[in-house]
């Protein structure tokens, strides 16, 4: 399929990124191949293969690392590190303006 750098760029504004015309051509490049490998993805024949809501089969559990006491600290320890912190949280630039 192809992508044009109109395309490229409209995607760029939504994600607020500033690409170089490099940039615009390669991500033109790399989402062409990924789109490719969607419509392959389609061609299978997937009639017997049952719809999941999640990748994760019934009864199994994400492999997810114990939680390890030892290795947590405050909540006012993790704050002094931030640049900026407020009411118990992590502050952050706005990067939503429209």
């Amino acid at each position: 399929m192809k992508i044009t750098q109109e395309e490229v760029h409209r995607i760029a504004r939504l994600a607020n990124l500033r690409l170089t015309a490099e940039d615009t051509a390669r991500y033109a490049r790399d989402l062409e191949e990924i789109l490719d490998y969607v419509d392959q993805l389609g061609e299978l024949d997937t009639s017997g293969v049952e719809p999941m809501a999640q990748v994760l089969h019934e009864g199994n559990a994400a492999p997810l690392r114990p939680d390890d006491p030892g290795r947590s600290f405050e909540q006012a320890t993790a704050l002094r590190c931030a640049p900026l912190s407020g009411a118990g949280h992590f502050k952050v630039p706005r990067v939503i303006e429209r």
